[in-house]
């Protein structure tokens, strides 16, 4: 879904750099059409798995890793206590297992949107294994980590689904409700994506139960013009101000990869000094102002 650096043959392991455009998020990246046929059809599975294992043994040992999952960690067991603390009956203790620090809460799911073309291009290839880790050191099965992109080549699902990931057939646009504590991946994706899942969760017992690993809102807002950014991202907008924000290491050699992006989490405390009228009947965002709205629509390619 939505915006990607993608190489231009399968065995291209070139940095691809996004150039930064006025009112553009930083690192967006280009985007293939789902209209033209996909030369990855008929990738080598076998080939592009081991790629990809080869790509989370190196990166289990970079140092920022271990500092994206501490703080992962500790937004976890933030979420996991304040609903133990209300009563949710759906959370189940997980302390000290193994010696490590309060699980995250019980029954975490994860959603992916916006990977990208991980079989083509570096930059999707790390961000998905940084994804397997993360799903490791958060003790969440592979099979409740939810990927969707409609970029993804028949191939490039049957390895998905072979590493034990959960494949959606559907192209939901973002706007998927989170029923259960959830962490939603959404690496380098366009601001109308963010927008759409904050609609569709538009209230406090939702937004309490999210952790959002992506780009930075504080990051959306100062690259947008005010008035674009009130008027065609309202969640995004109206949020920034009391969600909580962890903004994640990323070494220079990774610029690319992981840049500007945060853990984004919604306290209790911030969602309730926004006003009653703020949670009354939100409309679906429509976007007619965007000329490049950066993501695939379910009716057509913008």
């Amino acid at each position: 879904m939505y915006k990607k650096i993608v190489g231009m043959s399968g065995d291209n392991e070139g940095w691809q750099v996004a150039r930064r455009r006025k009112g553009k998020t930083a690192k967006t990246k280009l985007q293939v059409s789902v209209s033209e046929p996909n030369f990855q059809d008929h990738l080598d599975v076998d080939k592009t798995e081991a790629r990809l294992n080869q790509t989370v043994s190196g990166l289990r040992y970079e140092v920022f890793y271990a500092k994206w999952k501490d703080k992962l960690l500790t937004a976890a067991v933030g979420i996991q206590h304040f609903l133990e603390k209300n009563g949710d009956t759906e959370v189940s203790a997980n302390h000290g297992l193994d010696g490590s620090p309060p699980g995250p809460p019980g029954q975490m799911e994860c959603v992916c949107f916006g990977l990208g073309s991980f079989s083509s291009c570096v930059t999707a290839r790390y961000q998905l294994a940084m994804l397997l880790l993360l799903l490791d050191a958060l003790k969440i099965e592979r099979s409740d980590c939810f990927v969707f992109d409609p970029v993804f080549s028949s191939g490039e699902k049957d390895v998905l689904k072979r590493i034990g990931l959960t494949v959606l057939t559907e192209n939901e646009e973002g706007k998927r409700e989170a029923n259960k504590p959830t962490i939603f991946y959404l690496m380098h994706c366009g601001k109308a994506l963010y927008n759409n899942l904050l609609w569709k969760n538009w209230n406090k017992q939702y937004l309490t139960k999210i952790i959002i690993i992506g780009n930075s809102f504080c990051a959306m807002k100062e690259r947008t013009i005010d008035r674009e950014f009130i008027r065609d991202y309202k969640y995004i907008s109206q949020i920034t101000a009391v969600c909580k924000e962890s903004l994640l290491p990323c070494p220079s050699h990774m610029i690319d990869v992981f840049s500007d992006t945060a853990v984004i989490t919604f306290p209790p405390g911030g969602v309730d000094e926004l006003s009653e009228l703020t949670w009354l009947d939100p409309p679906e965002p429509q976007y007619e102002h965007c000329v490049d709205l950066e993501i695939v629509c379910k009716d057509k390619l913008r």
